[in-house]
C-alpha cells in the first residue's frame, strides 16, 4: 500500500456535486493498494497511521497521533499512486491493484481504522474532487513495502 498522508485542518470530498465525506481536524489520507498487498499490509499501515505523532502539543512540537488530538480521518481510494512514469508521457497504472481486490482492501482499511478513530470516505472508483486545508503543511508518504 503506498498512502499519501496530510495533517490539515479540515478537509472533503465531493462526487458529483455531492459531499461524499467532511472531516474538521485530522489526516487526509489518499490510498493506493498493490496487487501483492495483503491485510499484514493494512494492519502496519493501521498502527504507522494512528500512531504516528504528527499534530503540535502545546510546546508546539509534533508529539501527538490523530488519537491523541481525538482527530479524524478522510480515507480516499486514489490508483493513481502507483503510476509508473518511466517511458512515454503517458504514466501506467499495471502497478495498482484490480478496483475488486482494491475495494476490498480498501474498505477493510477503513474499518480497521474506524476501530480507532473516526473515519469518512470517498466513494471507490468515483471521480472525486477532494479540499483540504493542509495544516503545516504536513503531509507524508507511507509505503508497507518499506517496513
Amino acid at each position: 500500500m503506498k498512502i499519501v498522508i496530510q495533517r490539515v485542518s479540515s478537509a472533503s470530498v465531493s462526487v458529483n456535486g455531492e459531499i461524499a465525506g467532511a472531516i474538521n481536524q485530522g489526516l487526509l489520507l489518499l490510498v493506493g493498494v498493490a496487487p501483492e498487498d495483503t491485510l499484514e499490509d493494512l494492519a502496519y499501515a493501521v498502527r504507522k497511521i494512528t500512531n504516528m505523532r504528527i499534530f503540535s502539543d502545546k510546546d508546539g512540537k509534533m508529539n501527538l497521533s490523530v488519537q491523541d488530538i481525538h482527530g479524524q480521518i478522510l480515507s480516499v481510494s486514489q490508483f493513481t499512486l502507483f503510476a509508473e512514469t518511466k517511458k512515454g508521457n503517458r504514466p501506467a497504472f499495471t502497478g495498482a491493484a484490480q478496483p475488486k481486490m482494491a475495494s476490498q482492501l480498501f474498505n477493510d482499511f477503513n474499518s480497521e481504522l474506524a476501530k480507532i478513530t473516526p473515519v469518512q470516505t470517498g466513494i471507490f472508483g468515483a471521480d472525486m474532487q477532494v479540499s483540504l486545508q493542509n495544516d503545516g503543511p504536513v503531509t507524508i508518504i507511507l509505503d508497507t513495502k518499506n517496513k
